[in-house]
């Protein structure tokens, strides 16, 4: 029947065929426009998402150059620090080296100084023995009466000496009776020599000191005062001789202590000493003594010298007299001998002007000089 479609034609069955894949196709076409339009948002994400990742790839990579430039400056920073760090380190090497080498030359400086110091201990601690030793020898010179005489005799000797010119004094004089005074000092009448002993008493005054108890102390008292007395008694009978030597004595204690004690606590004793005229001495006073009697024997030695300063004064005089009269005919000479030079310039004068006339030929001007009478030696 016409208007009905025959399946099993191949022709309708292709046409179907082609209709259905163009369906499917017109399917499928509309499926991939939807996928694409589909697609399209997500499409336009990936491309957000790559711009993103090409911000974030930028950022990295500048980044990276500000890491790399940070990394840099701070290897610039950290090569500075070292430097800095270095030289820091040099500068405190070297003040720790000047601040040792100081530290060890003052120390060095403070060794020597100690060293010094110690051996100045050493040499003063060696003289304190020999000190020791001095004194310990003093005290056996003092405590023996012969050696003791000795060393008074020695120290007066040695102020002697200091203060007195050596013409002066006798040490060991013998005198006109037999004594030996320790020494004579030559002084003109009136006083007259004087004599000095050295010998004193020291047992009672050791015992003075060593006294511990009142009675004790009483006991030395007594017995340096009789020691005192009987050697001033000794001294006047001695030394004191009447037209021989002056009308006084000196006792010389060669110890300020017992001359202190004697005037402190012994002073009848001194006024004994004064009524026998004997005078008693320390080294002090003794020294003081003698510069008096130093310008006692000046004044006698400028009084013996007085008529020979007069007769040599007087010679001085007619010198000096006779030194005036040269003078003066001295000073004649001078004047004769500055006449003659005048005179003698005179001449000269006269003589150039003649030569400068002879010279220019002035023959017809030459005038007669006037006649001068002819100086003495001349023709």
């Amino acid at each position: 029947m016409t208007g009905q479609i025959d399946l099993s034609d191949p022709w309708v069955q292709a046409a179907l065929a082609a209709g259905l894949l163009l369906l499917v196709l017109l399917l499928i076409l509309r499926a991939a426009l939807k996928a694409v339009r589909a697609t399209e948002p997500l499409h336009w994400q990936m491309q957000q998402l790559g711009q993103r990742v090409q911000s974030l790839y930028d950022g990295q990579q500048h980044l990276a150059g500000g890491l790399h430039h940070v990394s840099d400056a701070q290897a610039k920073a950290q090569a500075q620090m070292i430097q800095m760090m270095e030289q820091r380190l040099g500068q405190v090497a070297e003040t720790m080296a000047e601040s040792l080498q100081g530290n060890a030359l003052r120390t060095a400086r403070s060794l020597g100084d100690l060293q010094a110091r110690l051996e100045a201990i050493d040499k003063a601690q060696e003289n304190i023995q020999k000190l020791s030793g001095n004194v310990l020898s003093l005290q056996d010179i003092l405590s023996n009466k012969q050696t003791r005489g000795a060393f008074g005799e020695i120290q007066l000797h040695d102020i002697v000496q200091r203060a007195l010119p050596a013409d002066s004094y006798t040490m060991q004089a013998t005198l006109s009776n037999g004594r030996r005074a320790d020494c004579l000092v030559h002084l003109p009448k009136p006083p007259g020599p004087i004599a000095i002993d050295a010998k004193f008493p020291l047992e009672p005054y050791e015992a003075l000191r060593n006294a511990t108890s009142e009675a004790e102390v009483a006991e030395a008292r007594r017995q340096m005062r009789a020691a005192l007395r009987h050697h001033i008694r000794a001294i006047a009978a001695k030394y004191i001789l009447e037209g021989e030597t002056a009308e006084g004595a000196l006792m010389f204690l060669p110890s300020e202590a017992v001359y202190a004690e004697l005037h402190a606590n012994f002073p009848d004793i001194v006024r004994e000493g004064f009524e026998a005229r004997v005078w008693i001495v320390s080294p002090t006073t003794c020294m003081a003594t003698l510069n008096t009697m130093r310008a006692v024997l000046k004044d006698a030695r400028m009084r013996e010298q007085a008529g020979a300063i007069r007769s040599e004064l007087a010679m001085l005089y007619r010198d000096i007299e006779r030194l005036g009269a040269r003078v003066e005919n001295l000073d004649r000479h001078f004047q004769q001998a500055a006449k003659d030079v005048a005179e003698i310039r005179i001449s000269a004068d006269k003589a150039g002007r003649r030569a400068r006339r002879l010279d220019n030929f002035d023959f017809e001007d030459l005038a007669p000089e006037p006649t001068v009478p002819p100086l003495k030696g001349e023709g």
